[in-house]
């Protein structure tokens, strides 16, 4: 696998509303354990819609690998132009911040928000340009916005053997439980 998107939950949906959540670096933690194998397989790209949440701590996570994994780059294709412009002061400096270890940048349409058919076109092109997905995302958990990758994701894991790798509320859980056990011992 060279390219991967990586998405899952919008940050809301986890009840998270600003960047100091504790939750945050243990969803980025299961998602580095996840690509560290994937990138000693190959990988090249990760790829994100570039929503605020999963999509940009995922990246994060990404951005710091670079340094043991220098032939990663990291992109984010968002579904129209400008999508941070909606977005309080804090996180459109967060958005700023993270841009800036982006590799490749670029918006779907090329206009600002004009209906859900930009969010089609969106999905469209990363199953597309990817050979993957991995999903943070737990329907146990009650249905959310990334039922409908994971949909098209799973219809083409079936028609031409599309990657699905997906991290679930218990994976995250375990990585907390382990970072917070470990600090017990210092």
């Amino acid at each position: 696998m060279e390219n991967i998107l990586v998405t899952g939950y919008r940050a809301h949906e986890l009840g998270i509303y600003n960047n100091k959540h504790q939750g945050i670096p243990y969803i980025r933690k299961a998602i580095a354990s996840r690509l560290i194998p994937l990138l000693e397989e190959g990988l090249q790209w990760v790829i994100t819609p570039g929503q605020y949440g999963v999509d940009l701590w995922a990246i994060e996570a990404a951005i710091e690998l670079k340094a043991e994994y220098p032939q990663l780059r990291c992109s984010i294709l968002t579904a129209y132009q400008n999508p941070e412009e909606q977005w309080n002061d804090d996180k459109k400096a967060y958005f700023q911040e993270v841009m800036k270890g982006v590799d490749f940048y670029a918006p779907v349409s090329k206009n600002s928000y004009q209906g859900p058919w930009q969010f089609t076109a969106r999905d469209d092109l990363l199953l597309r340009k990817t050979d993957g997905i991995l999903l943070v995302y737990d329907e146990d958990n009650g249905e959310a916005s990334p039922k409908f990758i994971k949909e098209r994701a799973l219809k083409k894991q079936a028609a031409d053997g599309y990657r699905f790798i997906s991290i679930g509320s218990e994976e995250i859980q375990a990585v907390a439980d382990e970072e917070n056990s470990s600090q017990d011992y210092y």
